[in-house]
């Protein structure tokens, strides 16, 4: 390896919010986590569904107020008439 190109290694101290407090190996001497496996929803089983409502409801909800036409349309390409054979 070559040296001087490559930056300080510490044992460094990272600080949850919840207060938590775990000696790691980093470039910073001191690092603050927004999150960590102590408060984080999928270690801790406190796991809450924020989607509860599926996605005909979530259409019907998001246009209930729109009036929808019920004119058919004229069809664009024309039949070709079928010729009688006997």
């Amino acid at each position: 390896m070559k040296e001087k190109i490559h930056p300080q290694y510490y044992a460094a101290k990272a600080h949850c919010v919840c207060g938590k407090t775990y000696e790691i190996g980093s470039t910073e001497k001191d690092l603050k986590l927004d999150i960590c496996s102590n408060c984080h929803p999928l270690f801790t089983g406190k796991e809450k569904m924020m989607d509860i409502e599926g996605r005909v409801q979530k259409f019907k909800k998001k246009y209930a107020g729109v009036k929808v036409s019920t004119t058919k349309r004229k069809s664009k390409t024309k039949k070709k008439k079928k010729s009688a054979k006997k």
